[in-house]
């Protein structure tokens, strides 16, 4: 049974409860004015990381979303994102919380980056544990990955919340 055919018999939920609380933890619960991301060079969000490349409507730094607009687009935009995760996941082992893991990192650096990543290139191999893992570490086992931004100068700075969002995630996806 592929993703797509668990996520159509529901073995496999979209948005669970777990997700979304995932991503209330890392990308901010109650966030309903829309702010300049300094992690994504300024970059409007809102909500749980809704910016322009991923809402239907216009997201203008100052403007209020209303808690009801918010949760309207968050479930949009998650869905989509998995659902286009659920066509690059070729192992039928994947569960949800390794599903979950995946759709925070896919919500967090875009779903074509994380279906080109080891992590997913491992897990698609049948090696979960191992690709769980690297969604936090390099392949030398020492390097976190997925945790660094570049600022204006072009220089490659590691943050340590992201490392942090990347380790939970790790966690997440071998439960």
């Amino acid at each position: 049974m592929n993703l797509r055919n668990k996520i159509a018999t529901g073995a496999i939920a979209l948005a669970s409860a777990t997700l979304i609380g995932f991503l209330g933890k890392w990308e901010g619960d109650g966030q309903n004015v829309v702010y300049p991301d300094k992690l994504a060079r300024g970059l409007p969000t809102v909500c749980k990381g809704i910016t322009r490349h991923t809402s239907p409507y216009p997201v203008i730094v100052g403007d209020y979303w209303s808690a009801a607009r918010c949760a309207e687009v968050e479930q949009l935009v998650i869905e989509k994102g998995q659902l286009a995760l659920a066509d690059c996941l070729t192992n039928p082992k994947v569960g949800q919380n390794t599903f979950d893991a995946l759709s925070s990192h896919g919500h967090n650096v875009g779903v074509p980056s994380t279906c080109a990543s080891r992590a997913v290139g491992l897990i698609n191999a049948g090696r979960i544990a191992e690709g769980c893992k690297a969604l936090a570490w390099g392949a030398d086992g020492k390097t976190p990955v997925w945790a660094y931004v570049t600022d204006a100068q072009g220089r490659k700075l590691f943050v340590p919340g992201l490392h942090n969002r990347r380790l939970a995630e790790a966690e997440l996806c071998i439960q």
